[in-house]
């Protein structure tokens, strides 16, 4: 490992400090373009899509927010609870309180797309290689139109978005911050995208307004193409670790992991719905701690969209997952029937139908202009 704390094995991620411009200026590092990330930047004209244009999602689109529930009641796990029910008596309440914690899983997903814009920017700041940079500064475009539609739809559903939970902060300043690039590509490109894509991929199927549907096909084709940056890392790294390298990494995504698992979603992260609703939070988190046990949140990864059962994974495909940190994993998947669904990811096949229906709108456009062009 280098005396910085950087875990570098193929040099397309050697790095240097952020304030390093000089390195930038070599002579040399000019002629040394990596062709690893060509194919998904190039592919970029091929998912391109501008929130701020009705061809592509109209955030103007209504909906019925005092009637309707954006996502199932199922998935609001407090509602469940004896205490909750009890108090939410009527139809509109219930709407009303499963809308309130929709928009605070919205507004995680807009902080989790702001993280993603500044970290891709820092690695513009330390990749030396051309092509490696080229690829970061190109995510940042794509987490830029993220922040903005997410931004837009929920001043649409709710006007403004809520604080960011406290653990997903914490998570977001420790990658982006880090002086290891390793930190930032395992930490985004791996865990918080692999969280993301199993995110979208439920909300695209469970959600009741069709314009959600819509917004989180169209992320999920940038996001895709991120997740592949991810794999090219593991693929031209993990293989050439040393034992004690390996370590570290693994250990550090187990860390990540369980810090997720057990706070992101979990009972203390919602004291502001609660109290919205006249709700004691210390009752609510009593009874949900009752219900949310181990086995609990076995059965749900067992859905092959649960978010968390996307990001192991993830970790698992990248070759992080060994037997060291195995038995942690099994607690929660079944690590054989993950291995034996082999690369395919559940937002795949989402983004292809999304990919072809940008294809339909830019090839129109470009057709357009090669007419008006001819006359």
């Amino acid at each position: 490992m280098a005396a910085d704390g950087n875990i570098t094995k193929d040099i397309i991620y050697d790095a240097v400090a952020p304030d390093d411009f000089e390195s930038m200026l070599e002579l040399d590092r000019y002629g040394n373009r990596s062709t690893a990330f060509d194919k998904i930047i190039s592919a970029t004209h091929d998912h391109f899509w501008d929130p701020l244009d009705k061809r592509y999602i109209d955030f103007d689109e209504p909906f019925d927010m005092e009637n309707t529930m954006i996502l199932p009641e199922e998935m609001v796990i407090s509602l469940q609870t004896e205490y909750v029910s009890s108090r939410l008596t009527t139809r509109k309440d219930r709407v009303r309180f499963v809308n309130a914690f929709t928009l605070r899983t919205f507004s995680s997903i807009l902080h989790g797309e702001q993280g993603a814009l500044n970290l891709s920017a820092s690695l513009c700041h330390v990749l030396k290689d051309q092509g490696a940079q080229e690829y970061a500064a190109n995510q940042t475009r794509e987490e830029a139109r993220h922040v903005t539609a997410f931004a837009k739809y929920i001043k649409a559903r709710w006007g403004k978005p809520v604080e960011c939970g406290p653990t997903l902060k914490a998570l977001l300043v420790d990658i982006i911050g880090s002086p290891e690039v390793y930190k930032k590509i395992i930490g985004m490109q791996m865990l918080v995208e692999g969280l993301a894509m199993g995110a979208f991929a439920t909300v695209f199927k469970l959600t009741n307004d069709p314009l959600a549907k819509k917004l989180m096909q169209l992320v999920m084709t940038d996001e895709a193409f991120h997740h592949k940056f991810g794999k090219i890392w593991a693929d031209r790294t993990i293989p050439h670790l040393s034992e004690k390298e390996h370590e570290v990494i693994e250990l550090w995504a187990a860390q990540c992991f369980q810090t997720l698992l057990f706070n992101l979603v979990g009972p203390t992260q919602q004291r502001s719905l609660y109290e919205e609703f006249g709700l004691d939070p210390e009752i609510v988190i009593q009874e949900l701690g009752a219900m949310i046990t181990d086995e609990t949140r076995r059965e749900g990864m067992k859905e092959q969209a649960n978010i968390f059962r996307v990001l192991v994974k993830t970790l698992l495909n990248a070759g992080i997952i060994t037997d060291r940190t195995k038995a942690f994993y099994a607690m929660y998947v079944d690590i054989e029937e993950l291995r034996a669904e082999g690369d395919k990811m559940i937002g795949d096949e989402i983004a292809e139908e999304g990919i072809k229906y940008l294809q339909e709108i830019n090839f129109a456009e470009k057709a357009r202009e090669v007419l008006i062009a001819a006359e």
